[in-house]
């Protein structure tokens, strides 16, 4: 090659790389210092935490805002791919040095671009939100931005799974991609997301609230559901996504990866004959059974601060990875709400969405009786449980550990709702309602009657309780398909999904179903 030649490449080259490390600064280091001292890492700092060593790779760096006279290194969003586990992953990750993060057309592009890269290859989309929202300089443009966004986000739902880690401030429009994804992980005290602020929520009905009140993770956890998971910080929170997609498949034509484990598969679990309590009204601690059973102990449960009544999370059992769904007889008597039949029709689907098997532990009585209930719309919210488990096509398989009552015992996936295999312990009772409810219905004029209406009460609902409150009824009509000491729990749980690993249904033509929103 020609000195001059060579010459000539490598100042362009050179020029080549010193706009490469201006874009890599983002916002500069005084921006920088700030991101720091606000307790967040920056843009590619929480991409090198995500990602395995040395394995991104960039797309995109060059692009610049559609306006001239904004200084945007990089649009102010980082995009490319990497591996987690050694698995490809596309993520994009905004930076707040970079003029707040703001989402403009050319940024919006960026994202579509590897969201768009990740349908085709069949690869989880991580997005790593930190954004002060639409940038108003663009206006209308900074609209179509997000909706090009929100678009993917919903096309592209099942398809992929698509991950939201809100690190930072989430606002207005931005808040509606990650509340399109599948999880949604928040920090816990630098992350926060609303349609409007403070100021704005102050001018219009005069109340007085702070940014963590009105939008905080903790708010979002605990209260709204839109929190799936909540961690420390921006390198928890990143762990929190590498330790969820260990669950999950690269797409909807794979199964979840299997993980090695040296807990045996036929473990016996003798602790378990021990918690359930006879008498129905006391509570146990259903986390207690779950990590008994699952391998290693390992539970990542999802929206643990809502809707308590209810255990949603991922486990893997004898290697394979399930999604569990489970009564917690801790928090109101784990009867089924509005916000309980919410979150697990909304889990049940996204794990039949990417071909996780479901382990269902059934204690309830059934829906949570209220006026506040009734008119808030029980009837439609838990009408997408109904609905959820009768949808999913995945392995289901359900196990009664103590009582399981009318239309809640439909709503837990019963044998009529599609379960392939109903599992009970001796302790369990299948009925229309408890003992004492249905002996003041059943017997009401002996009782009234009665000499001793009391003594009478209690000798009926002694009665009932013998003759229906057991599982053996249930099984002798086939809707139980056995009934187990609990100490084989994980072993059977183990033999019926290896026996259900290639379980195919086929569902008549639709172009969708009409799930009651």
């Amino acid at each position: 090659m020609p000195d001059d030649t060579l010459t000539w490449m490598n100042e362009l080259t050179a020029e080549m790389e010193e706009r490469r490390k201006r874009i890599a600064k983002g916002g500069g280091d005084a921006r920088i210092a700030k991101q720091h001292d606000a307790g967040k890492l920056t843009a590619r700092e929480r991409l090198d935490v995500l990602l395995d060593d040395d394995s991104f790779v960039e797309i995109g760096a060059f692009v610049e805002p559609l306006r001239d006279d904004l200084d945007a290194p990089g649009e102010g969003v980082v995009t490319g791919y990497g591996a987690v586990d050694g698995r490809t992953v596309f993520v994009f990750s905004q930076d707040f040095t970079v003029q707040g993060g703001s989402l403009g057309k050319r940024h919006a592009q960026k994202i579509c671009r590897v969201m768009d890269l990740a349908a085709q290859n069949g690869c989880p989309i991580i997005g790593l939100n930190d954004s002060a929202g639409a940038r108003i300089q663009e206006g209308v443009d900074a609209l179509s931005g997000y909706g090009e966004v929100f678009y993917r986000n919903a096309v592209y739902s099942g398809v992929v799974p698509q991950l939201s880690a809100v690190l930072g401030p989430c606002a207005g429009g931005a808040v509606y991609s990650p509340a399109l994804t599948d999880f949604v992980l928040m920090a816990r005290d630098t992350a926060y997301m609303f349609i409007t602020g403070p100021d704005v929520i102050r001018s219009v009905t005069k109340e007085a609230v702070t940014f963590a009140e009105l939008g905080g993770a903790e708010v979002h956890a605990r209260r709204s559901g839109v929190a799936h998971i909540v961690a420390d910080d921006d390198t928890a929170v990143l762990a929190a996504v590498r330790s969820l997609l260990a669950f999950l498949p690269q797409s909807a034509k794979e199964r979840p990866p299997a993980r090695a484990t040296r807990d045996p598969e036929g473990r016996e679990t003798p602790e378990l004959a021990g918690i359930v309590h006879p008498d129905q009204r006391r509570p146990y601690a259903m986390h207690d059974v779950i990590n008994a059973i699952v391998d290693d102990k390992r539970f990542l449960e999802i929206q643990a601060e809502f809707a308590r009544n209810i255990v949603t999370g991922f486990a893997h059992v004898g290697g394979r990875a399930v999604g569990i769904v489970a009564n917690n007889p801790r928090h109101l008597a784990g009867t089924l709400t509005i916000d309980a039949s919410d979150k697990a029709a909304r889990f049940i689907r996204t794990c039949d969405a990417f071909n996780v098997p479901l382990l269902t532990f059934v204690d309830v009585t059934g829906f949570l009786p209220g006026v506040d209930q009734e008119h808030a719309g029980i009837i439609r919210h838990g009408a997408k449980m109904l609905y959820a488990y009768a949808e999913a096509t995945v392995p289901k398989i359900t196990v009664i550990t103590r009582k399981s009552y009318g239309g809640a015992y439909l709503a837990m996936n019963s044998k009529d709702m599609g379960a392939d295999v109903v599992l009970a312990w001796p302790t369990a009772a299948v009925a229309v309602m408890g003992a004492e409810g249905a002996a003041n219905v059943v017997f009401r004029r002996e009782i009234a009657e009665a000499a001793d209406p009391e003594a009478m009460r209690a000798e009926k609902i002694a009665a009932y309780r013998k003759a229906f409150d057991t599982p053996y009824l249930a099984a002798g009509r086939g809707y139980i398909d056995d009934v187990i000491d609990p100490k084989e729990t994980r072993r059977m749980l183990v033999s019926h999904l290896r026996m259900l690993e290639g379980k195919v249904v086929e569902r008549p033509f639709k172009r969708h179903g009409n799930m009651p929103l």
